[in-house]
């Protein structure tokens, strides 16, 4: 693979306000990239700004509710206005954690907001994008996901649904792009030590045996971050910086009604997993 993308590049981050997404915006600015920080809490976005300049980075914050087209359309003129050149990484981060009960149970106006924000969040951001990357013949699609998309636990419907969205959309993006230079990578973690369970759209019990989970096999938002530009760098499609999210992957693929016995089992003694993340 040629040469890195994420250093000295003009950078979009999307929910780069907390978590994973500021963690990546930092990370970028670090590699010496210029970054668009982008949230939908723009206090959020400005405190990225700020931590990302007291490291001797370059950034600006910017509003963005990416469940609206316009406002991810926004953030291409941004990065235009405020460094001079289109954006050549593009990182779909954002997205909430909707769960903590059954299909049937979820309020449906939960699922519609999950599926605007992580599937339709992630579905802009490519959309506007990609043509953009394809003319200027460079960069790359960072689609942040979860293991939850291929781990499907019981009472995380919406979050289950739409993040198996954001993988599918990123191979179909990968193929499309193939042969033109730009590459294409998916993120898929396991749990991430962030504030991230404080906005899910979760029940109180839900919340608390995942912020427990959290608090003991989490990883940094920082070593991920890094793993996941690595992994876009190197030109591969699926990023997953957790050893028990690889061996899921391998589980569920190799041994299809090992891996359903298990998740059924798991269900009836009420050990699920409502919500992984909120504001990635």
């Amino acid at each position: 693979m040629s040469r890195s993308i994420t250093r000295e590049s003009t950078a979009v981050v999307t929910g780069a306000g907390s978590g994973i997404g500021r963690a990546i915006a930092r990370e970028l600015a670090r590699r010496g990239s210029r970054v668009v920080c982008a949230d939908i809490d723009l206090d959020r976005a400005t405190a990225t700004v700020e931590l990302v300049s007291e490291g001797g980075g370059e950034a600006v914050a910017q509003a963005c509710d990416v469940s609206r087209l316009e406002q991810v359309e926004d953030l291409a003129d941004a990065a235009v206005e405020h460094f001079g050149e289109a954006a050549t990484v593009i990182v779909n981060n954002a997205g909430i954690g909707v769960g903590g009960s059954t299909i049937g149970a979820i309020d449906i106006t939960d699922w519609r907001r999950a599926v605007d924000v992580n599937l339709w969040g992630v579905v802009h951001g490519c959309h506007v994008f990609a043509p953009i990357l394809r003319q200027n013949g460079k960069g790359g699609i960072l689609n942040v996901a979860s293991a939850a998309s291929f781990g499907s636990a019981a009472g995380m419907g919406p979050y289950n649904v739409t993040k198996a969205g954001v993988v599918s959309l990123s191979e179909t993006l990968a193929a499309e792009l193939a042969g033109t230079g730009i590459r294409v990578s998916v993120l898929c973690p396991t749990f991430v030590r962030t504030q991230i369970v404080d906005d899910a759209i979760v029940d109180a019990q839900s919340q608390r045996l995942a912020t427990q989970l959290m608090r003991f096999t989490g990883r940094s938002a920082d070593r991920v971050a890094r793993i996941a530009l690595d992994g876009l760098d190197a030109g591969r499609l699926y990023v997953m910086p957790q050893v028990e999210a690889k061996a899921l992957w391998r589980l569920k693929r190799l041994a299809p009604r090992a891996y359903l016995a298990g998740a059924r089992t798991i269900n009836r003694l009420g050990v699920g997993v409502s919500a992984e993340k909120a504001r990635s």
